[in-house]
Order: structure tokens, then C-alpha cells, then sequence
């Protein structure tokens, strides 16, 4: 037997398996963090990609920074000190630069959960505020080209400045995360977030496609729509540690930071695997199974039909969407799940249920987390009690010579796959 560890929550699981199986550990490149973070964001935000600088910007009286909830690893610590005081410097007063804490359709932060993305200082500092997309008076921007009505928040829109904090690094059906996608969607109405979302069933809108995605090009234009002046975006390593820090123009932003979060991120697979053993990579990104089916989209690309995944979640918050557990109501197979999801009006939220089950018609998904046993067969999916139990379990399975992949971050690793799948 040989020994393993993945992440888990904020710990650790670990695990043994059989020495008579071929196991590859498939993972993204190791990036070395950025020795001095705090003045590469500086060094970032004083040369902006494709403007000339904050400055140029100038005049405005008031500023809106969007930023991500508690389910996204930003260190909001190192990228907005630097932004504030360059921003102050600039003749801002603290209470004219407020901060939007960008849910999306997640549920809105009470203020007392604000500390899990900001630290005291800027709670203290400056007014934050949490999205809620069913908002009564969120401001209006058309429609898209591809039919999204464009809503976002009215304190976003009423500011002056309009900037965007966040992270690159791919994302299961958007391509990648970064630049507008945090107000464009974060900032969003819900009306405006589900017809942007419907367009998951596309054949490219798949991890890792950015230009020819049409969700992500339609985040795109309704990014446009909304006037975002300035993003700041941080590429992180597995320990979610900086390397990179790139600012400016937005679009450009992303054009020089996909680049780089490819050559971390992406790893050829040659020959699909008969098991594959997954973590999202730990806290946050395993916060609830909402959350962690973006590491399943990524293993099951790699997986073979009739294959099995083990994926290892905490999802110490559950679920995570009341939308996605009313999907799976009634239902008895991942067959009716797409059925159903076929015949109804798309919605976010129960789009995790056709998403789960577009991957479950063709492998099997145990899961192994904190969730009581009932909510995991509620979703349909196999609770395991014990990972020496499964593994032995799996091992009369999968003989001698079996392919075993290791995703110790699979929601960040780009499976880069050849003509077999």
C-alpha cells in the first residue's frame, strides 16, 4: 500500500492504496509565490495594462469595489490595501469608496460574516455592503447581443469609478474566472445571471475556453454594458499563495492572464482513467457541494465510461443551494434529472443538478464528506463512510493494473485531453 494525503475543508485527509495499481498524481505546475506580494499588486496598479493609470481616470468623487464572497480564496488582505490608499491618495475619502461583496445568486453575507472576506481594518475603514440579486432596485443596462438583460447593483452603477477585484483561474463552464465576472455576474440580477447561465449546455462552454465560449463572451459585453474602469486581478498557486498580479482595462487584463493561469493550470491527460480520487482543493473551495461539483466536471473528463469518481468534500455548509435540492425532489434516476432539466425554464440552482447528471449517467460518484448519508443520497450520489472501507471496496473493482488518477486540485487543473474523449 502507499500513502496519500488530499485536502480537505481546512485539514487534511489521508489514505492508502494498493501498490498494484498505476496511480498518476495529475496537478498543476508548482508556481513559486511572489516574494514580496503587496508590491507586486503596487508595481501592478501603478503600470495598468491598456490605460494609462488610476489617475487618468480622474475626475470622480465616489468609487465601487466588487469583490468576491466567502466561497472564492481572493486575498482581498494583499490586493486592496494598495488599491485603497492609491485611491485615497487620489482625494477619496474613505466613506466614498464603498465595497460590494459580489454573491451573485448566492445568498447575501450579514455583516457578520464580512470578517471571512475583509480584515478589521477595512471593515473599519470603509462601507461594505452585500449583493442581493433579487434587490427591488437594481439599474437596468439593455441587452446583450446574445438576449441577457443586463441588471446589477444600483450602488455599483451610481459610483464614479467602477472597479473589479478577483482571481483568474479556470472555471467548469465560464472558461475562466476574472476580470468583469465579478460585477457582471457577482453584481447581477437574477433574471440577468440565469439567461447568461443557460448558455452552460453549449457545446464550448467547457473549463479553459475563453474566446469562442458564449457565456463568458456575453459576461463579457455585459461587462461592457455596465462600465467597468479598472480590474485587479491576483494568479494564484495550490497554496493559493499570489504569483502574478495584473491590472488595467479589463479586457486586456484577462488577455495577459490567461496565459499565464494556462501554463500553471493545464496537464495533458493521454488515456482516460478507470478511477479517479479528487479534492477541490480544500477551504473554500469545498465550502458546500455546490461548490465542489466543479472539481466533479473536471474529474469526470478525465474518467472512463462506466468509471468511478471519489471525491473528498466537507461541504461543512451542506448543500449549498435550496434551488438545487427542490431540483432533485421526486426524482429516482440522473436520467430523470436531464429529462426534467430538458423540459423546464433554466434556472441557477437546479442547473447544478443537470450538471452533476450529465457526469452521473456515465460514472459512478462517491462522495465522502461531512454531509449527513440522507443529503448525499438525496443528491443521488453514493456516501462513503469511510475511505479504507471504499478503497478496499474499489480494489475488488479495479484489479492489478488499473488507472488511477490523484486530483489533489482538480476545480484549478485543466484536463487537456486528446482525441480519445
Amino acid at each position: 500500500m502507499v500513502s496519500y494525503q488530499l485536502n480537505y475543508g481546512k485539514g487534511q485527509q489521508s489514505f492508502e492504496l494498493p501498490g498494484h495499481w498505476k496511480v498518476d498524481v495529475i496537478e498543476p505546475a508548482k508556481a513559486p509565490a511572489a516574494p514580496d506580494p503587496a508590491a507586486l499588486v503596487g508595481q501592478a496598479i501603478d503600470s495598468p495594462l491598456g490605460l494609462a493609470g488610476l489617475a487618468s481616470l480622474m475626475p470622480f468623487k465616489t468609487a465601487a469595489i466588487a469583490i468576491n464572497d466567502k466561497t472564492r480564496p481572493v486575498p482581498h488582505e494583499i490586493l486592496l490595501p494598495p488599491l485603497l490608499s492609491r485611491l485615497e491618495a487620489l482625494g477619496l475619502k474613505p466613506d466614498a469608496i464603498c465595497l460590494l461583496i459580489a454573491t451573485g445568486t448566492h445568498l447575501p453575507m450579514p455583516p457578520a460574516e464580512f470578517g471571512t472576506v475583509l480584515p478589521r481594518a477595512i471593515l473599519d475603514r470603509y462601507p461594505v455592503y452585500s449583493h442581493d440579486c433579487d434587490a427591488s432596485d437594481l439599474v437596468e443596462r439593455g441587452i446583450t447581443s446574445r438576449g441577457t438583460p443586463v441588471t446589477v447593483n444600483r450602488r455599483f452603477m451610481e459610483a464614479d469609478l467602477r472597479i473589479v477585484v478577483g482571481e483568474i483561474d479556470p472555471h467548469h463552464f465560464m472558461g475562466f474566472s476574472g476580470g468583469v465576472k465579478t460585477a457582471a455576474i457577482g453584481l447581477g440580477g437574477r433574471k440577468t445571471i440565469n439567461t447568461n447561465h443557460a448558455f452552460l449546455t453549449h457545446p464550448n462552454a467547457i473549463t479553459a475556453h475563453y474566446e469562442d465560449n458564449p457565456m463568458r463572451q456575453d459576461v463579457e459585453e455585459i461587462g461592457a454594458r455596465i462600465g467597468i474602469h479598472f480590474a485587479l486581478n491576483a494568479i494564484l498557486n495550490t497554496g493559493k499563495q499570489v504569483v502574478r498580479v495584473l491590472a488595467g482595462n479589463p479586457v486586456d487584463v484577462m488577455q495577459a492572464g490567461i496565459p499565464i493561469a494556462r501554463q500553471i493550470c493545464q496537464v495533458t491527460v493521454a488515456k482516460p482513467y478507470d478511477l479517479v480520487i479528487a479534492s477541490p482543493g480544500g477551504h473554500p473551495k469545498d465550502i458546500n457541494f455546490y461548490q465542489s461539483q466543479k472539481a466533479l466536471t473536471h474529474a469526470a473528463m478525465m474518467t472512463r465510461d462506466g468509471g468511478s469518481i471519489l471525491l473528498l468534500a466537507a461541504c461543512p455548509e451542506g448543500i449549498g443551494s435550496a434551488g438545487y435540492e427542490r431540483a432533485m425532489q421526486g426524482v429516482n434516476s440522473f436520467e430523470e434529472v436531464l429529462e426534467r432539466f430538458a423540459k423546464s425554464e433554466f434556472e441557477v440552482g437546479p442547473h447544478k443538478a443537470y450538471l452533476v447528471a450529465r457526469d452521473a449517467v456515465k460514472v459512478q460518484i462517491l462522495l465522502y464528506t461531512e454531509m449527513p448519508p440522507e443529503k448525499v443520497r438525496s443528491l443521488l450520489l453514493t456516501p462513503v463512510a469511510g475511505l479504507t472501507e471504499t478503497i478496499n471496496q474499489l480494489e475488488k473493482i479495479y484489479p492489478a493494473g488499473s488507472r488511477v488518477a490523484l486530483l489533489p486540485y482538480a476545480t484549478v487543473t485543466i484536463p487537456l485531453l486528446p482525441a480519445w474523449k
